[in-house]
């Protein structure tokens, strides 16, 4: 079908605005809506959801010319996590103007064909947008305050009991990788904008095409990472050497070598002197010289998506631990990386599980009874799962159960402390891991009536944490407590971090060393904080992000077993995890292990991955330089190797429009 002119197009939407409503759709749940008010010169929105406790509330105004010029916009609401939105937009003889939270200016002699990206916007806005590319030559548009959008559109469907066919379009220029949405191709109106896993907006009345919706996505998104896949990696058939170079000894915790490390059909096959294999006629050379070989790293708390996979292999991140998603979509893109269809780390997965209540995160399984939630369990093991997640919403009193039951079937149990429980209780009960820093520190300030399903959360731990004396006698009990129980902690510390330190119009102290290496939307994007600190609050939040970092430091201290977990973006934020490891006074070796050693441990994958060892399967990563000595050294990454594949990280970062940081190692015949 063709693209309707513009003219067609504006006619259709003069006259009397038309009012559509959107459900937002969380999981298969409706947790939301979006209402729209449209004519041709005028977008309307008020956007508001609920998931997990926490959502948004936004309402939007734009403002277009008769020929298509954006004229003005302006928007105002919470987001998510409660920070403040508000900003505007306007364009008036030929000068642009904008603020917003993160930053204010303007542009003289701007032309008309300009559209703006607001720091926070409503599906319906990207309609609009996706509109506007259509209309313009070369369907792409300059943008302000920075960067360069296009579209193009990918396929089409016909809805169920639908009149119009809609396009699947794609935006290039928001983030990373394309952003996709749906259109009406009848007048190019928003239809849907979906994302797999996670639930979408779609016009009221179509809520059941979904998953017809996130499957056509999804196959577009595979599409492209299965032409990369063929592109990108570098074979390593037969015989491999990684020359003169220091080698990490992750179960040790030291730098060995220089050595020559052998790999042999995508496995480690050998470790020696330097020159000492006279004979073994290697059919590719790597050099190691001023290099560190290090085991691939382990990222131990990822919701994994097809846009994460080229990122956290860019990074070293060579495996994952997935703590939550949809089981289904997580086991066809694991099946999709084993058979060499894309690129991505290996896969271990936790049993998601979350209790019914108006606050929950929806998911696969949601229980309001404890039979349910044991059946739930006997679903997991049977299919090989090895550890559960318990989530914010279970009862405190199914979680000693819970555990006992999983425990009979050889399953581990950790995840979020259930709201009216404290960690201790939650440890005492049976939890063999807690997830999140805020989630250990929030044992010792919830009272009786906190309800942790809300953002209170977060909130409790920033206005309170402050005052902890972390060298008492009840902070020393819990410590021992985890030590005795062998309780793993999975701190995320990247998470959290920009939540308590980030003014807004700051770059984020997570992103800051990557920035400059960003496309410029993205870099913008990470000027936004999560929630409005006032000097005051900035200054008694700090204060208690220092005290959440001690804690880090007393529990690794005492022989707490840690991993590196994320739960932020992929990749950049692994690494940042182990430079506030360092920070917090972790030492450097200790927080590789940590990376390694320890994921492998704690997902049941030691027998083949998290050292450098004869036998293990070949994930590495070449950095240049020293991270034992400056851990900013995993930053430099020369070469990833996962198996019996070579891929350059400079390479995987062009195809995301990211900088290199250094140049690739060479994989010489």
């Amino acid at each position: 079908m063709k693209l309707l002119t513009p003219l067609i197009a504006l006619l259709m939407l003069a006259g009397a605005a038309q009012a559509q409503t959107y459900t937002v759709m969380c999981a298969k749940v409706s947790c939301g809506r979006l209402l729209v008010n449209e004519t041709a010169t005028r977008l309307e929105t008020d956007h508001s959801y609920r998931n997990n406790g926490r959502g948004p509330d936004q309402k939007e105004v734009v403002e277009f010319a008769p020929d298509g010029a954006w004229l003005s916009y302006r928007t105002e609401g919470v987001s998510t996590y409660g920070a403040r939105i508000d900003e505007s937009f306007t364009l008036k003889d030929g000068r642009a103007a904008w603020r917003s939270p993160v930053d204010q200016g303007e542009r003289p002699g701007a032309g008309r064909d300009l559209v703006y990206l607001p720091v926070q916007s409503t599906p319906a806005w990207a309609g609009r947008l996706a509109r506007t590319l259509l209309q313009r030559p070369g369907h792409r548009a300059a943008a302000l305050p920075v960067g360069q959008i296009s579209i193009e559109r990918v396929q089409t469907l016909k809805p169920a009991g639908a009149s119009f066919e809609v396009g699947l379009y794609a935006i290039q220029g928001f983030d990373l990788d394309p952003s996709y949405l749906w259109l009406r191709e009848d007048n190019q109106a928003l239809f849907a904008k979906v994302d797999p896993g996670w639930g979408g907006t779609l016009l009221q009345g179509f809520e059941a095409e979904l998953d017809r919706l996130a499957d056509a996505q999804k196959a577009a998104q595979i599409a492209r990472l299965q032409k990369l896949a063929t592109e990108l990696p570098k074979p390593l058939p037969g015989l491999t050497v990684i020359e003169n170079v220091r080698w990490f000894d992750s179960q040790a915790a030291v730098l060995r070598g220089p050595s020559d490390v052998y790999l042999f059909e995508g496995r480690i096959a050998a470790i020696a002197k330097p020159g000492a294999l006279t004979s073994a006629a290697p059919e590719q050379r790597i050099s190691g010289k001023g290099r560190t070989l290090l085991p691939g790293f382990i990222d131990m708390h990822s919701h994994l998506d097809a846009s994460a996979l080229l990122l956290n292999l860019a990074s070293g991140v060579t495996a994952v631990r997935d703590v939550g998603n949809s089981n289904a979509d997580l086991a066809e893109l694991r099946g999709r990386i084993e058979r060499g269809e894309v690129l991505g780390p290996r896969i271990a997965a936790n049993g998601f599980i979350e209790g019914k209540s108006p606050f929950s995160s929806q998911a696969d399984f949601v229980p309001d009874n404890l039979p349910d939630a044991l059946a739930a369990i006997d679903w997991y093991a049977a299919r090989g799962y090895r550890q559960l997640k318990l989530y914010n919403s279970i009862r405190p009193e199914w979680v000693k159960p819970m555990v006992a039951h999983a425990r009979s079937l050889g399953l581990r149990t950790g995840g979020h402390v259930p709201a009216f429980m404290t960690a201790r209780q939650a440890v005492e009960a049976g939890y063999d891991e807690l997830h999140h820093i805020n989630q250990v520190t929030l044992n010792f300030l919830v009272g009786k009536g906190d309800d942790t399903r809300t953002l209170l959360r977060f909130n409790l731990v920033g206005d309170k944490a402050a005052d902890l004396k972390l060298n008492d006698r009840r902070t020393q009990d819990f410590i021992a407590l985890l030590k005795k129980k062998g309780t793993v902690v999975d701190a995320t510390m990247t998470a959290f971090e920009a939540t308590y330190t980030q003014r807004q119009g700051q770059p984020s102290p997570s992103y800051v060393m990557v920035a400059a290496n960003l496309p410029a939307v993205v870099q913008r994007g990470y000027l936004s904080a999560e929630v409005d600190l006032d000097e005051a609050k900035a200054k008694r939040w700090g204060a208690s992000w220092k005290v959440m970092m001690d804690l880090l430091r007393r529990m690794h201290a005492a022989g707490i077993p840690l991993v590196a977990g994320t739960d932020a973006t992929p990749g950049f934020a692994f690494q940042r995890e182990l430079e506030l490891y360092v920070q917090a006074g972790i030492p450097a070796a200790q927080a590789l292990k940590i990376a390694t050693w320890n994921g492998a441990k704690y997902s049941d994958r030691l027998g083949e991955i998290g050292s450098i060892e004869r036998g293990k399967r070949a994930d590495l990563v070449l950095v240049d330089g020293d991270p034992v000595a400056d851990i900013r050294a995993i930053r430099r990454i020369a070469l990833v190797i996962k198996g019996e594949q070579a891929l350059s990280p400079s390479a995987l970062y062009q195809t995301m429009g990211i900088l290199p940081f250094v140049p690739s190692a060479e994989v010489v015949k």
